[in-house]
Formats: structure tokens, sequence, C-alpha cells
């Protein structure tokens, strides 16, 4: 048997509608680990944050966290980081936005925010992750994975445009949800990463699975050899990425499905 690399995105992806691990994909990953498949999460979330997940499995999986900035091993080694540059954290601190937009920054050890957003908090309930409210003028803009923009889609649209036309391909801009304008260091991104981890596990792109539903995914998507879109995927995914397969629903384990299927659990 030839070991596969199976990596999956979380939220809308590998976690069902409550935001947490559905028993049968827990069972389904077990499994996979234990013919010797290697397994990795890649989502836009913190390091920190995923963690919860896979001591639940109780299985070595890596860990692409912060859109690809950085890569844990399953021994919770940093492998990997690629930080904004200082200037550019600061600059993109300090733009002008509305007052309903939340500024948010990923450290390697933390989550910072600008305000209070309790909402935000359902989202990490069964991980007990949380942020830390910050002031603006306390930061040197060192070591900054990633700068996260949370609001409506029209007034994340204004932004992003900005920092496209003042900065280009010195940042990579992506989104995660429709409310969520994610921004990194030129050339970071899950595919990046996924990249680097295949070279250190010695897994050719052929023999990788990677699962995603959203813009954030397009990268890692494209370099697995089998590429999965689900079915409540951001409707510009599928024509991204076209030779991915379309599959089954995240709330209805559409990943476990796809994986019993094509390894035959």
């Amino acid at each position: 048997m030839t070991p596969h690399l199976i990596v999956s995105d979380l939220d809308g992806t590998l976690l069902d509608a409550n935001h947490d691990l559905h028993p049968h994909t827990i069972e389904t990953l077990r499994a996979l680990a234990d013919r010797g498949h290697h397994l990795a999460f890649a989502s836009g979330r913190h390091f920190r944050d995923m963690l919860a997940f896979r001591e639940r499995l109780g299985v070595p999986i890596h860990v692409i966290s912060t859109n690809g900035a950085y890569l844990h091993g399953p021994d919770d080694r940093l492998l990997s980081a690629r930080h904004l540059e200082a200037e550019l954290a600061l600059e993109l601190i300090a733009m002008e936005r509305h007052d309903s937009v939340r500024l948010n920054l990923y450290r390697e050890e933390e989550w910072l925010i600008d305000a209070a957003e309790p909402r935000l908090l359902a989202y990490h309930a069964h991980t007990g992750f949380g942020y830390r409210i910050f002031e603006p003028d306390e930061l040197d803009g060192e070591g900054v994975g990633k700068v996260l923009y949370i609001g409506e889609p029209e007034r994340l649209a204004g932004l992003e445009a900005q920092v496209m036309e003042r900065h280009g391909e010195r940042l990579h801009v992506t989104y995660s949800t429709v409310n969520s304008l994610e921004i990194m260091a030129g050339g970071v991104n899950k595919g990046t990463a996924l990249q680097a981890l295949l070279d250190s596990l010695g897994v050719e792109s052929r023999h990788c699975l990677a699962f995603g539903d959203n813009l954030n995914d397009t990268e890692m998507l494209a370099l697995a050899g089998e590429a999965h879109v689900m079915a409540n995927a951001h409707p510009e995914l599928a024509g991204r990425v076209p030779h991915a397969r379309s599959i089954g629903h995240h709330a209805e384990v559409g990943v476990a499905a796809l994986l019993r299927e094509r390894f035959g659990i």
C-alpha cells in the first residue's frame, strides 16, 4: 500500500454544522492513520485553536495553520513560519476602516483583536481558544502571521482594493468566508505549506487527497492529485480548481463518506 497524505480544511469542510468533529469522522481518520496514511489539518484558524481537534483524534497529525503561515509537526514542533514584514503589518493595522470592521492579528502564540466581539467566540466553543483585546499602538509589527479583517463584504471589498493597489505581490490576500478578509506575506497560502509538508514526508502530490470549501483552499486543492470541493463550497471555488471532484455537504460528514469509499473502510 502506498501511503497517502490526506489534508483537510476544518470549518465548512471536516467539521460538522456545530463546528466540531463528528464521531463518524473521528472513526474514519483513526482507521486511515492505523493503515499508515499521513493526516494533516489546514485551516485559517490559529494553531492553538486546532490542537483540541487533534487531541480528540489521538493520532499523529500535521497542522497547517493561519492559512499556511505556520506548519507544525505532530509533536508540536514548529517546522516553518512566515511572517508579514513588520512595516506592512503596521500599515495594515493603521488602515482606516469602518467602526464595524474588526481588526484581528494572528501571532505564533495568540489571537489579538481591536475590540470585543463575543459572536466570534461561538466558532471556538469546542476548543476554548479566545482572543486578547489590544491597542494598535502597543505593537511593533513583528511576528504577525496574518491580518484578518471581519465585517460586511462591501466594506471588506474596499479594504481589499486599497491593499492590492498599495502592495500587490508583496502580500497574499484571500477570503476564508465572505466576511473574513485574510492577509499574509506574499507566497504564504495553504498550497505552499502543503508542498513543504509533502517534501518533508517524501510523498508525491499525486498521492495527496485534499478537501476544502472556500477561496483560501484554492492553492492547496490545485496542488493535490485528488482534490475535493464540498457541496456547500464558495460558488467560485470549483471553477478555480477544474480537476476537483464535488462531494457531500460538510454537515453530512461528506469528507468521511468520500474517504470510506476511496479507501474501502
